[in-house]
């Protein structure tokens, strides 16, 4: 089957964030957003299929988690990552930054070090702070249009730290950690006592020519010292039914996290939240493979276009997922200047890069998850403006 990635979705009324929020964050609404990390395209039919099906019976109650659920899950990660899981380490958490939470209080106390890897997505460091633990920040390097490890000071920072929060692939850089990279982490991580949360959010959206590899599949420490956090809700385009799980292969670990989850019954999720992982895992393979070539394609036009007529503008492409980091700073702009720039002149809502952290001013974060032809809009928009301001 071949699915049209080009088809424009009205998605007015149906109180979508990104666009409901236009007013109150730039005060005006006729912004053509690429900021909110879900994509334009149709939530994949056998997803929406699944969800319709189980409406037909019209009693939505309590519901127990299927079999299909875990069975899924299994088979996705054996088959996609040759990880093998079994469903006593699979637990379900009703979002990834939720989860984080329960992992911050289940394992830290007020006051505890957390250390990220900045720019990177900020619930991280937000997260972190508002549940009063202390974010320790080992900044990533930009060198040849990619974003490295600090290894000298990782290994520096980690030190007194209880938990470090990886984003695996990286967001907003979108590199994916190479096996090196992830068992070098793993090894200063269990030698220093830090316990490593593994966001994989973006893991289904790597790119052709890259491989993801699990966190805790790296080594022996990283598996005995990790909690691994997954969700098909960005590759299948369905975060609004808040379903997410982690792996944990660590007994200890797992039993203290399984008993503090189920103490509030956080675990508990809602009807469609299992049936919608299911049917992604069990009937998403062609379309998935389908998009990340239409992600690829449309990651090659901006950056081309950029190339070709806003040279000051610099992509850095992603390895995993659809969303880009703008390096701007060669506008001569401060932060405010490059916003109310894309904001005011070009008629664009991006995300501003100074909210993954300091390391992110300079940059904007565009959002290439959607039909080409509003990336085409959205980049003449942006060469117009740049043109009137920098062409002279």
């Amino acid at each position: 089957m071949k699915y049209n990635f080009d088809e424009i979705i009205d998605r007015k009324g149906t109180d979508a964030l990104k666009l409901e929020a236009l007013k109150p964050r730039w005060g005006r609404d006729d912004l053509l957003p690429l900021w909110v990390a879900d994509m334009d395209f149709r939530t994949p039919p056998f997803i929406m299929n699944a969800i319709k099906e189980r409406c037909e019976n019209e009693i939505l109650g309590y519901t127990s988690k299927p079999a299909s659920y875990y069975q899924a899950i299994e088979k996705w990660l054996a088959s996609r990552y040759d990880w093998k899981v079994s469903k006593e380490l699979i637990n379900f958490t009703p979002g990834i930054v939720v989860g984080l939470a329960h992992v911050l209080k289940c394992f830290t106390q007020p006051g505890d070090k957390v250390l990220i890897q900045s720019p990177v997505y900020h619930p991280f460091f937000l997260v972190t702070e508002h549940n009063y633990r202390e974010v320790v920040r080992n900044p990533l390097v930009l060198e040849n249009g990619q974003y490295k490890i600090d290894w000298k000071n990782f290994k520096e920072a980690v030190i007194g730290c209880k938990l470090f929060i990886l984003c695996n692939p990286h967001n907003p850089g979108g590199r994916v950690w190479t096996k090196e990279e992830l068992a070098t982490m793993a090894e200063i991580c269990y030698d220093n006592g830090t316990m490593v949360i593994s966001d994989e959010i973006h893991a289904d959206l790597t790119l052709p020519g890259y491989t993801h590899t699990p966190f805790a599949k790296i080594s022996e420490k990283a598996r005995l010292n990790s909690i691994v956090f997954m969700s098909p809700s960005k590759a299948f385009n369905m975060p609004g039914l808040a379903s997410s799980y982690c792996i944990i292969e660590n007994n200890e670990v797992r039993k203290k996290f399984h008993t503090y989850l189920n103490a509030s019954e956080f675990s508990e999720g809602h009807i469609f939240a299992f049936i919608s992982v299911a049917a992604a895992y069990e009937h998403g393979t062609e379309w998935l493979n389908q998009l990340l070539d239409y992600i690829q394609g449309n990651i090659d036009y901006v950056d081309n276009y950029l190339k070709r007529n806003m040279p000051l503008i610099k992509a850095i492409r992603p390895q995993a997922s659809y969303l880009i980091f703008l390096d701007c700073r060669e506008l001569g702009l401060n932060q405010k200047e490059l916003v109310d720039f894309f904001v005011d002149k070009a008629h664009l809502a991006l995300n501003d890069g100074s909210m993954f952290g300091e390391e992110g001013t300079g940059f904007m974060r565009i959002n290439a998850g959607c039909p080409r032809v509003i990336l085409q809009k959205a980049l003449t928009q942006l060469e117009e403006a740049y043109n009137k301001q920098f062409s002279k």
